[in-house]
Order: structure tokens, then sequence, then C-alpha cells
């Protein structure tokens, strides 16, 4: 990536933290890092949704050897900034997609209204640029607004694109859409689910089924299950990738809407607890705001460090 692309990304996500960074603009002035203060930044990330463990994990390592010793705001920011980064370095990892699979098969799941088709379409956009054949499979057979806005993005993608009747069998449908993939020697097929609660049984015994079903026809498939988290939730976030785990195996995150929220703390609350690495972060309605995951960037952006 050239320089002045990754500047442009740093700016759209420092843009669309902005909500985030503001949380914790307040504390941000020419101050002594005493208890007291030391107190007020850890309100401060809770409010941010890190949680109250890693809250005050970070607010202590902040202090440390740093007790009633002047600091300046840009050093303050750049302080934290460094180990929010540190502990988000473990979830930095991109989308691979094995070139000696194929198709390469991600299937991609989430609660309504996490953003999981939009998400989905980006992903296309993304694939089909860099010159790969990509098939979309409309898997969220509940509600035709989910089926005909897929097509739409499989359209503006030049994406093929496989669905079936409103209420039809999505794990059928994931069948045929990987066999059709097969004969059309499609690099990449992206399956969409159905959004479905976490606390909602028979759905996530369907979400199990179309991973088994997948199987069948490719025993290592599918080669990516991708989770959708929409970040406004906040520490609801834990609980969806927990319950979503405990049904298939995830390998990575999306996190989505964090323009829209002051929670972007939730990523380090989510590297605590889980080892799942966030192949991209949303922060804008666009194609362009999708953005690889990178540790450093996140936690200047999320700080308001230059």
């Amino acid at each position: 990536m050239s320089i002045s692309a990754s500047q442009g990304l740093f700016g759209r996500l420092k843009q669309g933290l902005g909500k985030s960074a503001a949380n914790l603009a307040a504390f941000f002035t020419k101050k002594k890092l005493d208890a007291a203060t030391i107190a007020e930044l850890e309100e401060a990330l809770i409010q941010s949704d890190m949680g109250t463990t890693e809250a005050h994990v970070l607010a202590q390592a902040v202090g440390k050897n740093r007790y009633d010793s002047e600091i300046e705001p840009g050093a303050l920011r750049a302080l934290l900034a460094r180990e929010i980064a540190a502990r988000l370095a473990k979830l930095e990892k991109p989308l691979v997609v094995d070139t000696a699979k194929k198709p390469f098969v991600i299937l991609v799941a989430g609660v309504n209204g996490a953003g999981k088709t939009t998400t989905i379409g980006k992903l296309a956009k993304r694939f089909t640029g860099e010159g790969r054949k990509v098939m979309l499979a409309a898997g969220d057979t509940f509600r035709a607004a989910a089926i005909e806005q897929l097509a739409i993005w499989a359209r503006r993608a030049g994406a093929e694109f496989v669905a079936t009747r409103p209420g039809g069998d999505a794990a059928g449908l994931a069948f045929e859409a990987l066999e059709k993939a097969r004969e059309q020697n499609m690099d990449v097929l992206i399956i969409d689910t159905a959004g479905r609660l976490q606390n909602k049984a028979d759905l996530m015994a369907e979400l199990e089924k179309i991973a088994r079903v997948v199987a069948k026809l490719d025993s290592g498939a599918p080669h990516a299950v991708l989770l959708v988290l929409d970040a406004t939730t906040g520490q609801n976030a834990l609980s969806q990738v927990a319950a979503f785990a405990g049904s298939v195996k995830l390998t990575g995150l999306i996190m989505t809407k964090l323009d829209g929220t002051a929670k972007g703390g939730i990523l380090v609350a989510l590297a605590a607890k889980f080892a799942l690495p966030v192949h991209f972060i949303g922060v804008g309605e666009t194609e362009e705001d999708l953005i690889p995951f990178d540790a450093g960037h996140f936690a200047k952006a999320l700080t308001g460090t230059a």
C-alpha cells in the first residue's frame, strides 16, 4: 500500500472514530498523573466500553512509574495509544483468500441489523477489484428484502449471484451455490445467512446445518466463518461472539458502525476475552469505509493522536 493510500485510510478511520475519541478528549489536558487522574482515565475508558477490568489494567499501565509527574497532552495521548495498540496487536490479521482452495468459501453470520449483507457486498467489491471471480449466495431466505439487497450488491460488484425463493431451505441453497461455484470456477463464494439472535436455539442450529452441508462437498469448507458485529451494541458483542462460537467455528470478526458510536473501546474488551482476529472495521456507508484492521492506526484514532 502506498503512503498516500495509508494516510487516506487513517484519515477515514480517524473521522469514523470521532465519537469514540471525543469520549476520551476531556481527559487529555496538562495534569499530574496522580491517583485522581488515573481514576478519571479509568472511568473514561469504561465509558468507551472497554470493560471494567481492561479499563483498570490500562489506566494502571499508563500511570506505572509516572505518579505525580507532569505530562503534556500529546505525550499522554501517545502513551495511551501505545498501551491500547499493544493489547489489540493480536487481533490484527488480514483476511487471506487461500488460492489452493477453489472456491474459497466464506460463511458470514451475525444478529439482525449488524450490517451483514452490506458488509458482504463490500467484501465482494474488494475481491472483484483484486481480479477474483466471486459468487454471492443469498442464504438469508427469511427476508425477501435481504435477497434483493444482496442481488443489487452482486451486480454492483460484478459478482455472480445465487438465490432461492423467500422461505426456502438455506442449507440447500448453500449446497447448490457451492456446486455452481465449482462448475463456474469461482475463486470466492460468500454465503449470507439470516440474522439471528444468539439466544434462538433453532436458528443457531440452522447455522450449524449450513456449515455441515457445505462440508459434505468440501471437507475443509467453510474456509472462513466471519461474525459481523455492530459496535453500537457495546458489551453485548461479547455475548454474541461467545454464542456464535459455540455453534460454528468462527475464524474472524468484522466490526461495523464504529462511526455511529462512542463505544469503540469494545475492541479492547474483545481482545482481552477472545483470540479471534478482527479482519475489517466499518466506519461509514461507502465501500471505502470498510477498512482492514490496523491496531496502531485504530489506537491512534481512538485517542485522537495525530
